[in-house]
């Protein structure tokens, strides 16, 4: 085993080493996902010896069609490192575990039909219903209110058109629309910022209610998409820029990675 990890080439010229690494990496990665279309793994160590010592040149990953914790699609995900220090003996057992953390420069493509999805998420879910803040039970007499029936349309400029409606359990259903920009935050947070009120598809009785459910609504989405509370155990995702394309939402930055988590 030893002579393939040190110079052993398949009849392609693959290396036996990388090709080995490459089977273990891409077993691994493929169980972060609940589902999952397409899992590519590329890793490089040159010459393979130094796998011996546990260190590779780099490590690239691309998939498409993900699903993260059974509910939340990303239509494209990638991310690569330089050199990465890991533990050789745990290759040999069919594991990939990291001596120490690392970095890696990441992409991750939403599409709007995955961000509609999410929505329906009981982890986004819980955070729109039954809600009893003061500035909403205000409008309600006293009763609860719900956000449902959440509806994103990309638009350009990394802005975004939202329509929902409000349940103030008094069989009353509110319509919402609105127009909102979004940005990155501190490098994890998504903020929903400068909502512009749609009123126009809002009867005339219920169009002061709905600025003002309107507006609470933007303040609660503003406050909810923090990255740390959707991180895999292990990984933190860093954002530093966030761009519409169509009907995809595209981001960029970069991943922390302590370990390797085991599953999504």
């Amino acid at each position: 085993m030893f002579g393939g990890l040190t110079g052993l080439q398949d009849p392609k010229g693959t290396d036996w080493g990388e090709k080995m690494l490459n089977t273990v990496a891409s077993q691994t990665i493929r169980h972060l996902f609940t589902q999952s279309e397409s899992v590519e793994v590329l890793v490089r160590c040159y010459p393979s010896s130094k796998l011996l010592q546990g260190s590779i040149d780099s490590f690239k990953m691309s998939g498409r069609g993900l699903v993260i914790r059974r509910d939340f699609a990303v239509e494209e995900m990638s991310f690569e490192t330089d050199a990465v220090a890991i533990d050789f003996s745990a290759v040999l057992a069919g594991k990939l575990n990291l001596k120490q953390p690392t970095q890696a420069i990441a992409q991750v493509v939403l599409s709007e039909d995955g961000i509609n999805q999410a929505f329906n998420a009981e982890l986004v879910k819980k955070r729109l219903v039954n809600l009893s803040a003061p500035a909403l039970t205000e409008l309600s007499g006293g009763q609860p209110v719900s956000f449902m029936d959440v509806q994103v349309k990309l638009l350009p400029q990394n802005c975004l058109q939202l329509s929902a409606k409000a349940d103030l359990n008094n069989g009353e259903l509110i319509p919402l629309h609105m127009i909102l920009s979004i940005a990155v935050e501190k490098r994890r947070r998504i903020a929903f910022k400068d909502p512009k009120i749609e009123l126009d598809l809002v009867p005339e009785s219920q169009k002061a209610i709905s600025q003002n459910l309107g507006l609470a609504l933007a303040e609660i989405l503003d406050n909810m998409v923090d990255l740390d509370k959707f991180d895999l155990d292990g990984v933190k995702m860093r954002l530093n820029r966030l761009d519409t394309e169509g009907q995809r939402l595209i981001f960029s930055g970069y991943a922390e990675i302590e370990r390797i988590p085991r599953n999504s």
